[in-house]
C-alpha cells in the first residue's frame, strides 16, 4: 500500500481516536487537531523515503505528541501552561503501548455537551471525529464556511475554557447526554440522505460517515439497545437509495419503489441489529423507528408492508415522543389499509388539533394524493398547491407538480 493510501486509511480509520487521545488531557480540541494535521504531512513526507512503520497509528501519535508539546513551550501562555501540558500529554506515554486507547466515546460526549449549542454538535462531531473540513461541513448544512469555520472555532473553546471532560457521563445526566449523540448522528445521516444521488460532492458520502460513526458508537456501548437501533434505522433507509430515483433523476416514492434494487445484504444486517436491540429489552425512538422501516421492507419478501404493524409502531412512537408527525404517518398507513377515506378523515382530524401541520409539507402531500384517490379534484389541487409551496427539493417538488396535473 502507498504511503498516500496509508496515511488515508488510518485518517478514516483512526483520526477520531488519535483526536480523543491528544485532547482528552488537555481539552484543547484546536491544538490537538493542528498537531494532528502536522503529523499526517510529516508523514506523507517521510513515508516514502523509508518503510512504512509497522504501526501507523502510534507513528503518528508519537509525531502529533512533539508537535503539540512544541506549540505549548513556544506559546507561553499561563506561567503553568507548558508545564501542564507537556506533563499531561507525557501521562499518555504509559497509556499507549501497541495499540492507542479507544477515547472516541468521551469525544462524542464532549461534541454533544449541554454547554455546546445545538446547531454545532453535528458539524462539530463530524469535524472531531471524522475530520471533515469547515467548508465540506458548512456546504453540507447550506452554511457558508466561514460563518461554519467560526461556530466551531467557538465550540472548540467553549470545550477548552469550560474545562468540558471527555468521559461518559454520570448515571443522572446519561439519557440526555447520550441522546444528544444519537441525534447528531443522525442529522449528519438526514443530511446525506436528502442527496440520494450523491450528486453534491459536498455531502456526498457524507450518510456513509454518519454509518460509520454509528458503528463506532455501537462498539463502544455494547449493552446499549439505541444504538443498534439507530444503526438499523439508516441500514434500513440505506437498502432503499438505490431505488429513491428512476433512470431520469426523478423522485420515486416509497410504495412505488423496485424492490429488486433494494439492498437485501444491508437489510439483513439491519435486522440483526434490530433484533439485538429488542433482546436488551429496553426500547426507544431508534427502535421503533428501525422497527418501522422493518415492517415496510417486508414488501422485498411478501409483495406488502406489514400495515397493521406499521400503524401499531407509528402508535407507539407517538406515546413515546409526543410528536404529531408519528400521528400523522400512522394516518397514511391507515390509509393503505383502511381506505384513503379513513386516512384523510384521521389526517385533517390531527391537524385540526396541531395546527403547526398546516406548515407541514408531508401533511398536504399525504392530503392531496387521498383527495386524489377520492375523486376530489379540487380539494387534491389545491392540497398539492399547499404541498409544493412548502418543498424546498427540486426534484420532489417536482414529482408533486406531476401528480398534480394528473388529477
Amino acid at each position: 500500500m502507498s504511503p498516500q493510501a496509508t496515511a488515508e486509511r488510518v485518517a478514516r480509520e483512526s483520526y477520531g481516536r488519535l483526536l480523543a487521545m491528544l485532547a482528552a488531557r488537555t481539552r484543547d480540541v484546536a491544538a490537538a487537531e493542528d498537531a494532528l494535521a502536522d503529523a499526517f504531512a510529516a508523514a506523507l513526507l517521510a513515508w516514502p523515503r523509508g518503510s512504512i512503520p509497522d504501526s501507523p497509528e502510534a507513528w503518528l501519535f508519537a509525531a502529533a505528541k512533539r508537535k503539540l508539546i512544541d506549540a505549548a513551550r513556544r506559546a507561553k501562555t499561563a506561567h503553568d501552561g507548558e508545564g501542564h501540558i507537556v506533563l499531561a500529554i507525557e501521562e499518555l506515554e504509559s497509556e499507549v503501548a501497541a495499540r492507542i486507547p479507544d477515547q472516541r466515546l468521551g469525544l462524542m460526549f464532549a461534541c454533544a455537551h449541554p454547554a455546546i449549542d445545538e446547531s454545532v454538535r453535528t458539524p462539530l462531531m463530524l469535524q472531531a471525529v471524522l475530520g471533515f473540513s469547515a467548508e465540506r461541513i458548512g456546504a453540507a448544512f447550506f452554511v457558508e464556511p466561514t460563518a461554519m469555520g467560526q461556530r466551531l472555532v467557538r465550540a472548540k473553546k467553549k470545550i477548552r475554557d469550560a474545562g468540558i471532560a471527555f468521559e461518559v457521563p454520570n448515571p443522572a445526566t446519561w439519557h440526555a447526554r447520550f441522546t444528544a449523540v444519537l441525534d447528531a448522528i443522525y442529522a449528519a445521516y438526514g443530511s446525506g440522505w436528502s442527496d440520494p444521488l450523491g450528486a453534491d460532492p459536498e455531502r456526498r458520502g457524507l450518510a456513509e460517515e454518519a454509518v460509520w460513526l454509528a458503528r463506532v458508537l455501537v462498539s463502544q456501548v455494547r449493552e446499549e439497545p439505541e444504538p443498534l437501533g439507530l444503526l438499523s434505522l439508516m441500514l434500513h433507509l440505506e437498502a432503499r437509495r438505490p431505488a429513491r430515483r428512476d433512470r431520469d433523476g426523478s423522485f420515486v416514492p416509497l410504495d412505488e419503489q423496485d424492490v429488486s434494487l433494494w439492498r437485501r445484504d444491508l437489510i439483513l444486517e439491519a435486522e440483526t441489529h434490530l433484533r439485538a436491540a429488542s433482546a436488551l429489552q429496553r426500547p426507544g425512538r431508534y427502535q421503533l423507528e428501525a422497527a418501522i422501516q422493518s415492517a415496510h421492507a417486508t414488501r422485498a419478501w411478501r409483495g406488502e408492508a406489514d400495515w397493521d404493524a406499521i400503524i401499531l409502531l407509528y402508535a407507539a412512537l407517538s406515546e413515546l415522543t409526543g410528536s404529531p408527525v408519528a400521528r400523522l404517518n400512522a394516518a397514511a398507513a391507515i390509509a393503505r389499509r383502511d381506505g384513503p377515506d379513513v386516512g384523510l378523515a384521521a389526517a385533517e382530524d390531527l391537524a385540526r388539533v396541531n395546527p403547526m401541520l398546516n406548515d407541514y409539507q408531508p401533511y398536504w402531500a399525504l392530503k392531496a394524493d387521498l383527495c386524489a384517490r377520492l375523486d376530489r379534484v379540487e380539494a387534491a389541487r389545491a392540497a398539492y398547491d399547499e404541498a409544493i409551496a412548502r418543498e424546498a427539493d427540486p426534484v420532489v417538488r417536482n414529482f408533486l407538480q406531476q401528480r398534480r396535473a394528473s388529477v
